[in-house]
């Protein structure tokens, strides 16, 4: 079937199944002001999908998705900031208390900066200026695993810059404040593709930990 096709048949799908449904939902989330529970800033990669992980109903979540789930610093320059632009209504005009950064496993913004630091420089006219964002995660990572394979200095990399961009996002005064003012928490979350599994920053630990499902649950 042709892509498009496919996805109108989605739609059609969706309209007589689960929109009908959950049509009284829809029409109160129409009527009212969106209050969602928590935003999401996430990549764009089409496997990593927040709602579908999360199990999240419409509503619920203010997603923000970029190329490998990135923060830029606070830069109010009159230039064009999509990701910033989001943060701040969801944040100050929304009232959201919860943000959280999502990466994830297999990340592409991630390799190319891995290439980039190698010496291949990324195609096109964005990505590297974007991916330049975090150039010293690379630099960072090699240094500390000097002879990790390929596989791991990605993971460490994709790791760190969950951490950088929760950085970056304290560059923000409303962020700052509201996060002082114990009215914003801040969270770094990273999904593993292939594996199903949601780790979640612990600042104690200074790691990722594994979010256990209902069957690690019950048997500890």
């Amino acid at each position: 079937m042709d892509p498009i096709d496919s996805l109108i048949a989605g739609y059609r799908n969706f309209r007589r199944g689960s929109y009908q449904e959950n049509a009284e939902r829809y029409r109160l989330l129409a009527a009212r002001q969106q209050r969602p529970k928590a935003m999401i800033v996430c990549c764009c990669d089409s496997r990593a999908d927040p709602a579908l992980i999360l199990d999240a109903d419409p509503g619920e979540l203010f997603v923000v998705r970029n190329v490998a789930n990135l923060i830029p610093p606070y830069q109010p320059d009159g230039q064009y900031h999509g990701t910033s632009a989001a943060l701040e209504f969801g944040i100050t005009g929304l009232e959201i208390g919860d943000v959280i950064v999502m990466g994830h496993a297999h990340c592409g913004g991630i390799a190319a900066l891995l290439d980039a630091e190698n010496g291949r420089a990324p195609k096109g006219e964005f990505i590297g200026a974007w991916m330049s964002l975090v150039e010293e995660v690379a630099t960072n990572v090699k240094a500390r695993t000097p002879h990790g394979s390929r596989e791991e200095l990605l993971r460490g990399m994709e790791h760190e810059a969950v951490l950088r961009s929760m950085a970056m996002l304290r560059t923000f005064p409303f962020v700052r404040e509201r996060e002082a003012a114990g009215k914003l928490r801040i969270h770094g979350w990273f999904f593993g593709i292939a594996t199903g599994e949601l780790s979640i920053y612990d600042a104690r630990l200074d790691r990722f930990v594994n979010v256990p499902d209902v069957e690690a649950s019950r048997k500890s």
